[in-house]
């Protein structure tokens, strides 16, 4: 029986023990004594979030329930022989979804908020050109009535807000407005014929915190379909509008398992660097109060004596303290000893950067522009940083940014220029310019070696003097570029007979 107390006690006092906090440790939960049924359930109940989802079919409600129950095979199939500890996967749980409220207030930070509008801003910053699907050149006419519509319908804008806020909540909804006498126009699947002369109206791009997922029969239940778990319609201010009317941002797509937990969002930037801001803004700020605290002064004393006279002690540090600033001097008791302890800020700065360039690192933005600052280091000159990070921008403009020209250009096709030139409906390709720009001696290197190559290539008979032209014109770097093309003519042969060895004997003789 007492036993029985003595147990509960400590049950009871093991519960009470507080939780150790830390901003920057992973040993955040009280996990030594949980079962693995149980650490499932914390990992989860951080992340988790309730959707409610409607014309659901319950096989398909009932597969997604079971995939997201507690039980031991979160870890494997033998959760004794689990190779992480309990501390680091509830770590690794508590990493969840922030809420779209949060991601807000954290991307009005000016870090996080350059790390999602620079890609945006740099990956249209060139441009793009406009070509028909064959390559062939579009009339110059058409040509300027497109880039008119552009800016009237403030494409660019468009562009990079579709991908600031993209990245600052993980998913953006870009809806095409189209004045329809459908009443069920945005309900039903996009159709491009049915968009009539005069009645595009632009981009409307609307927060996902206004927005409902909703899934059809087919999107909740068997998971061979291609549809499995994609949203089939978008609710918005109560109207229905199909997927297909919206071209969708999704930054870090997370699997199918967690896309309830971020209502069929992605894995925003602020949810991904808030903790490294965090740790970097710290760090930053302790620099300033290590430069006015680096010098210590310790005075050693009789602190049984000081502490029963606890008024003239505090009366002696009030004046140590206002006497520590007297440039050199300072009076101290025959008896007292002075020590200076100095605290050394070497590779404090390199300690700072180190921090943010982490930040850069989880942004995918080179810290060279992030920052602000230049390279350092011998030989550095961020070419690999920037390299990788055009890399990242051409894949942005291909996976996000080309689907919404496309769909912008042919509902101005349909709407606009067609009706306006009396012109058939043609495929408009759109080919960005070129992020990267070649100095002047590496562009020298280029068209040197391009010359190198054509003057083998003609010697061998393959090529003359016109292709080499052709070559040169169509070249924007060149040096040659615009010039008129026309027919190299071969040197014209002599009709004087070349004289002979043996008359060049005669001659000499």
């Amino acid at each position: 029986m007492f036993k029985f107390f003595r147990r509960k006690k400590e049950r009871d006092e093991r519960e009470a023990k507080p939780v150790r906090q830390s901003a920057f440790s992973t040993h955040r939960f009280p996990v030594s004594d949980l079962s693995h049924a149980e650490i499932t359930e914390l990992a989860i109940s951080n992340s988790r979030r309730v959707t409610k989802l409607k014309n659901v079919s319950g096989s398909g409600a009932h597969a997604m329930d079971a995939a997201i129950s507690t039980n031991s095979n979160f870890y494997g199939a033998n959760p004794g022989q689990n190779t992480l500890s309990s501390s680091v996967i509830s770590w690794f749980g508590s990493q969840g979804f922030v809420s779209y409220q949060i991601a807000a207030i954290i991307g009005q930070h000016w870090l996080v908020d350059k790390a999602c509008t620079m890609p945006g801003e740099d990956a249209i910053r060139k441009g793009f050109e406009i070509t028909i699907n064959d390559g062939n050149k579009i009339e110059p006419e058409v040509l300027a009535e497109i880039e008119a519509l552009n800016g009237r319908f403030q494409l660019n804008k468009n562009l990079i807000e579709f991908v600031r806020f993209g990245r600052m909540f993980g998913i953006r909804l870009c809806l095409f407005l189209v004045d329809s006498e459908d009443e069920r126009y945005y309900e039903k699947p996009f159709n491009i014929d049915g968009v009539l002369p005069g009645k595009y109206r632009g981009m409307s791009q609307i927060d996902p915190y206004w927005v409902t997922p909703e899934l059809d029969q087919v999107a909740a239940g068997s998971t061979l379909d291609k549809d499995y778990y994609n949203p089939t319609w978008w609710q918005v201010n109560g109207k229905r509008i199909h997927k297909s009317h919206f071209i969708v941002y999704l930054e870090s797509e997370v699997a199918d398992y967690l896309k309830p937990t971020y209502l069929w969002g992605g894995v925003s930037i602020p949810q991904k660097i808030a903790q490294r801001v965090y740790s970097a803004e710290r760090t930053a700020d302790e620099a300033p109060h290590l430069a006015m605290t680096k010098r210590l002064m310790v005075q050693k004393t009789d602190l049984t004596a000081a502490v029963a006279n606890h008024g003239a002690l505090q009366n002696r540090i009030d004046y140590a303290v206002a006497m520590r600033d007297n440039y050199g001097y300072r009076f101290i008791d025959t008896d007292d000893e002075i020590e200076q302890i100095d605290t050394t800020l070497t590779d404090m700065d390199a300690l700072i950067m180190t921090q943010y360039q982490i930040v850069a690192a989880v942004a995918g933005v080179p810290s060279t522009k992030l920052l602000g600052t230049t390279p350092k280091g011998f030989n550095a000159t961020g070419a690999y940083e920037m390299d990788s990070y055009h890399e990242m921008l051409e894949s942005l403009q291909a996976n996000h940014l080309t689907p919404l020209v496309d769909r912008h250009l042919a509902l101005l096709m349909q709407s606009e220029i067609m009706p306006k030139f009396n012109v058939s409906q043609f495929r408009i390709k759109v080919k960005w310019e070129p992020l990267r720009t070649m100095s002047a001696l590496d562009l020298a290197n280029v068209n040197k070696l391009n010359a190198e190559a054509d003057l083998a290539t003609s010697q061998t008979g393959a090529i003359d003097g016109t292709d080499i032209r052709q070559r040169l014109v169509s070249d924007p770097d060149s040096g040659y570029n615009g010039i008129e093309m026309h027919d190299v003519q071969p040197p014209e042969e002599s009709d004087e007979k070349e004289p002979s060895d043996q008359e060049e004997n005669n001659s000499a003789r």
